[in-house]
């Protein structure tokens, strides 16, 4: 068993605005219920979780059943994580409120591919041909490695006693992590050029960034496409709604995915 860890404090002041009046992203309703109120459902039915923590604005609270744990969040992910580490004293899982279409089983298996838990982070890549099977027509960012095409996962296993030391170059990597290019000047520019060469490999980057970071990190290869189908443009929000059978398709067969 493990805790887990639930970032829901951005505020709906970007694409998806155009689409919901929702002041906080977490609240956005797909059928029913909020984004967050999936995400928080998926790890409490896995069976893996035994605590959850969310961060989040009281709006958010206010969706969250009697035993979620809730703190107040700030007013940048950084602050937020930092606040929600603060209460973590052994290594938890962290999820994103934006991946509503994360499943139970999509949880267990992450965590298994986590193995023994001997590494501070791990961090999934989901295949392309994950994406593409399940989820036809949705538009996903992704980077080339050596032994593949892969889109970065919303969800991590975290041990806490290294986040405060790296959040800042940490969340740098993450505002860059749909950035494949701009992510690999950041690291190193050999890195940069086995990238653009497409000889790349994951142990490489892991490497790397491990270093960059001054932790054990590791990138596992996640089958789940769920923990990368995180929603930030109302393109999102139109395939999970329609994955749910909360709205009808209006994606047009060409609009696939970028490769750099």
């Amino acid at each position: 068993m493990i805790d887990a860890l639930v970032l829901a404090g951005s505020p709906n002041n970007g694409a998806l605005q155009s689409v919901s009046r929702e002041k906080y992203e977490a609240l956005i309703k797909i059928g029913p219920y909020s984004m967050v109120s999936h995400v928080v459902n998926a790890l409490k039915n896995s069976g893996q979780i035994r605590s959850i923590l969310v961060v989040g604005p009281p709006e958010v609270k206010k969706v969250l059943s009697p035993e979620i744990h809730w703190t107040a969040s700030g007013q940048t992910l950084t602050e937020n994580l930092r606040r929600g580490c603060a209460r973590m004293e052994r290594p938890f899982l962290l999820a994103t409120s934006d991946i509503p279409l994360l499943t139970p089983g999509a949880v267990t298996g992450f965590l298994g591919l986590c193995g023994d838990g001997s590494h501070d982070f791990y961090f999934p890549l989901v295949p392309r041909e994950a994406v593409v099977e399940k989820y036809p027509g949705a538009r996903r960012t992704y980077i080339r490695f050596k032994e593949g095409v892969f889109t970065g996962g919303n969800l991590f296993w975290v041990n806490p006693r290294v986040v405060d030391r790296c959040l800042t170059l940490g969340q740098e990597l993450v505002n860059l992590r749909k950035k494949p290019l701009a992510l690999a000047r950041r690291v190193g520019i050999p890195l940069l050029c086995k990238l653009l060469l497409r000889i790349l490999s994951i142990k490489e980057a892991e490497v790397r960034a491990s270093r960059l970071l001054g932790i054990k990190g590791r990138a596992v290869i996640c089958p789940y496409p769920e923990v990368g189908m995180d929603v930030d443009k109302p393109a999102d929000l139109q395939v999970v709604r329609r994955v749910l059978g909360y709205e009808e398709s209006k994606t047009a067969p060409q609009e696939l995915c970028r490769v750099p």
